[in-house]
Order: C-alpha cells, then sequence, then structure tokens
C-alpha cells in the first residue's frame, strides 16, 4: 500500500468511528431517505432561540451594522482586535469553500430546493451564532501568556459551573475542544485544500501529478501566518475577507445580470424543488437534509467556532459583540450562498451530464468553476484566484480556533506541537479524495454544535439577562 492509499484508508476508518460512536448518521429513515441528527440539532436550536429571543436576528439587524462600522466604539474597551477585525476573522473562516464546493455539492445532491433550506438556516442561524458569541465574551479570560481565550471551551465549563453542573460542563468542554481541533484539521484545513487544488486543477492540469507541491505551498503560506496570533489573522482577514466577497459578488451578478429573464425561473426551481415529492434523494426530506447540513457547515450557526475570534474583540458590553456576529449568517449564507446556488441553476451546471465525474467526485469547487466559467474563459482564473482566497482565509482563522482548543486542552506551552501536526494535515489535504475529506470534516465541525448547544440552552437565561441589561443601556445612550 503506497502512502496516498494508506491517507485516504486512515481517514476512511476515522469518519466510520466518529460517525457510529457520535451517533451523527441517521435518526430514522422516511422513504428511503436519511434524517441525521445533527441537521434536527442545527435547525431545531436555530427556530427555538430566533423566538426566544423574540427575533432578534431582524429586530436589530440595523444596529448590528452600525456596531460593525464603530458608531458605539469606547476607548475603554477592552480586547485585542476590534469589531471589524473580529468580523473579518469570524467570515474569513466562515465564508470558504462550502459557500463554493459547498453549495455546487448540495444541489448536485438535492437538487435547486436544497437553496430554499439553506437560506432559512442561514436566517434562524443569526440567532445561534448571537447567542453563542454573546457568552464568549462573558466568560472570556486571559491565559499565562496574557492572550485572550474565549469560546465554547471557556463557557461550558465555567457557565455551568454557576448553574452547578461541574462534570456535565467539563464533559462537554471537553469533547468540543477535542472536535474543534478535528474541524480545524478537517473542514477548516484539509478540505480546503482539497478542492482549492481541484479548482487550481482546472487551470494547471499539471498539478495532477504533483499534488505535493501545492500541498508544501499551502504549508508554508498557513504556517507564516499562522505563527503571528489573532493579531496577525485579524490583519491578514481584515484585507482578503471585503475583497474576495466584492469580486465573487460582482462575478456572479455580472452572470445573473446577463441572464435576468432567467431568474424568476431559478427561484421558481429553488421554491417548488424544496417540497417537491419528485425531489432527488427521497423528496422533500433528502432536500431539506442537503440543504441544512451544507448551510451549518457553510455559515457555522450553533458550532461555537465564531466565538473564539469574536471573545477577542474590543467591546464593553458582551452583547455588543453579538449583535456583530449575528451579521455572519446572513452575509455568508443568505448572499454568498443564494449567489452561487443562483448561478449553478440558471447555469445548469449542477445536473450537467458533462460533469458527472465532478458530481459523483463531490468536487464542488471544479463543478462551480465550470459554472462560472461557461460566461467567460477569463471568469475560470479570476474564480481560482477567488477559491484561493477562500480557502487560505478558512485556513489560518480555522488553525487559530484549533490552537485556543489545543492550548486550553494542553497549555499554551504545546501549541508548536499543534501547528506542526494542523500543517502536516493540510499537507496530507492535497492527496486524499475529496469524498473521505468532506465526510470527515462534516463529521468534526457539524459534531461540535452537540456540545455547543446543550451549554447555550442550559445558559440561555444569562444570555437574555445580558440582553435585556444591553437595550436598556441603549435606551438611555439614545
Amino acid at each position: 500500500m503506497n502512502f496516498e492509499a494508506a491517507i485516504n484508508s486512515l481517514f476512511e476508518t476515522i469518519n466510520t468511528i466518529v460517525a457510529n460512536v457520535f451517533f451523527f448518521n441517521t435518526l430514522f429513515f422516511i422513504e428511503g431517505a436519511y434524517l441525521p441528527l445533527t441537521v434536527v440539532w442545527f435547525f431545531v436550536a436555530a427556530v427555538y432561540l430566533t423566538v426566544y429571543f423574540r427575533f432578534i436576528n431582524f429586530r436589530y439587524f440595523g444596529h448590528a451594522i452600525k456596531v460593525t462600522c464603530g458608531f458605539y466604539d469606547s476607548k475603554k474597551a477592552k480586547g485585542e482586535v476590534s469589531h471589524f477585525q473580529a468580523l473579518s476573522t469570524a467570515l474569513s473562516a466562515t465564508i470558504g469553500l462550502g459557500n463554493i464546493a459547498g453549495v455546487a455539492i448540495a444541489i448536485s445532491l438535492g437538487g435547486p430546493g436544497a437553496t430554499f433550506w439553506m437560506i432559512l438556516c442561514g436566517l434562524f442561524g443569526m440567532s445561534s451564532k448571537f447567542a453563542e458569541c454573546t457568552l464568549a465574551q462573558i466568560y472570556r479570560r486571559t491565559d499565562e501568556r496574557g492572550a485572550i481565550v474565549g469560546g465554547p471551551m471557556v463557557y461550558l465549563q465555567e457557565g455551568l459551573n454557576r448553574l452547578n453542573k461541574p462534570k456535565l460542563g467539563k464533559f462537554l468542554s471537553v469533547v468540543f475542544t477535542i472536535l474543534c481541533i478535528g474541524g480545524a484539521i478537517g473542514g477548516g484545513g484539509s478540505f480546503q485544500v482539497n478542492q482549492s487544488m481541484n479548482a487550481m486543477m482546472e487551470v494547471m492540469p499539471w498539478l495532477k501529478d504533483y499534488s505535493w507541491v501545492y500541498g508544501l505551498f499551502i504549508v508554508v503560506a498557513v504556517g507564516l501566518v499562522l505563527v503571528g496570533g489573532i493579531q496577525r489573522i485579524a490583519h491578514v482577514s481584515e484585507k482578503i475577507v471585503p475583497f474576495m466577497c466584492s469580486l465573487y459578488i460582482v462575478m456572479s451578478l455580472m452572470i445573473l445580470f446577463q441572464n435576468y429573464d432567467l431568474i424568476p425561473l431559478a427561484f421558481s426551481k429553488i421554491y417548488h424543488g424544496a417540497f417537491s415529492p419528485e425531489a432527488m434523494y427521497g423528496g422533500f426530506l433528502g432536500v431539506l437534509v442537503q440543504g441544512v447540513r451544507r448551510a451549518a457547515f457553510s455559515n457555522e450557526a450553533g458550532m461555537g467556532s465564531a466565538a473564539i475570534a469574536h471573545s477577542t474583540a474590543k467591546t464593553e458590553h458582551p452583547v455588543e459583540e453579538g449583535m456583530v456576529s449575528l451579521l455572519e449568517p446572513f452575509i455568508d449564507t443568505v448572499v454568498i450562498c443564494t449567489m452561487t446556488a443562483l448561478v449553478m441553476v440558471i447555469t445548469g451546471a449542477y445536473n450537467n451530464p458533462d460533469y458527472i465525474d465532478l458530481i459523483h467526485g463531490n468536487q464542488g469547487s471544479a463543478l462551480t468553476l465550470k459554472a462560472y466559467g461557461s460566461y467567460h474563459v477569463s471568469f475560470i482564473y479570476l474564480l481560482c484566484a477567488v477559491i484561493f482566497m477562500f480557502a487560505y482565509a478558512t485556513m489560518i482563522s480555522w488553525g487559530y480556533y484549533g490552537e485556543r482548543a489545543f492550548v486550553y486542552l494542553f497549555g499554551a506551552k504545546k501549541k508548536r506541537i499543534y501547528h506542526v501536526i494542523l500543517l502536516v494535515t493540510l499537507f496530507s489535504g492535497a492527496i486524499v479524495k475529496s469524498t473521505h475529506v468532506m465526510e470527515f470534516g462534516d463529521l468534526m465541525i457539524l459534531g461540535m454544535g452537540f456540545p455547543n448547544l446543550i451549554g447555550v440552552f442550559l445558559l440561555r437565561k444569562e444570555i437574555k439577562a445580558a440582553l435585556n441589561d444591553y437595550v436598556t443601556k441603549l435606551k438611555a445612550r439614545t
């Protein structure tokens, strides 16, 4: 067995073990379709939190924009990065190849109707993101080297300690930490390398025989930024994220404007496909599964990952940063993912028989490249650049998330061990099969939502009390 075959076999074995241990695969069957527990978990939690916080995702949307733009900044605020830098860092992690490769995969498997559930999941997910990032600010602390430590691994343990549930808090914290490290290695690392390389192969065919070159390049590029910590990551992210999002949106709009007459038909396919009994994978249930699963993977609402970045933001009140964070699922899913979905549906790339190998191989980036390339050959090269930036930004941000989780579990002195592990797995992402990488990434990242949302639910009253306090102070200021 050669090295490549051994790595693929290892990933396949790990995927099987994790799926069976955590029961992620199936909740029950309906007409031949399966309903994973993760889908129910994220969707129900997001809807519940939206109602519990009285639709904060819509009521304070405008206010969240003002906070992000610095309208309420204070020199007294404590933290390491600004609101915009925290948002950019979190967005650099969420706006990755899940928005490009993930959307293409969801539509190719579940049909255009999957888009409807992605959008709905994004809107409700804004409340989940608000809750976890507010908690991250409430319970953040500094480590022995003076760096801010925050996120689910902190508020799960310390928050549940306050509720006299120390054993449950410790258990959930450790489970989250382990899954977060796995998520940084899988969905935030290897998946990004794998899918971006598949896209690069479309313009640089020689990479098919020298994939290790791409893997080595990624190792160097990520390592140089990661060693600089959150401040260097934030500075890089605040420059990359606005540019890559703007370029991608402009490219998408150009395709949509050229085919404006097909947009109503595309939305019709999305709506009817969301409820059509003739849809793929067992009809309605299969479409819902694909939409919610890929939306959760893309915007990370409920997983707790973004809370790690937002815990470092400069703010005077925890809820202030929670407000900033609720913008992420909207930008990520409602805007970026919808753009991708519309282009995929209008061009028909998602079910084009000429691309059947890409569809069956879960090569979402390459499939999206075909869709955008149908507009103009230059878009192939532009999208390759965007895909690389999306992937790179995600890798450095998720690399930081994994580092914080590793440090929380093993101490700051051993973080170099994590860096070595991460860089090795990034390299392996260039030689592992796409399907194995996608499954591993899904299992790790989606798994984070189980311990995180249990904690959010148990601490919901504390979040609501903080929200009421913030609103009272906000009214007093105005």
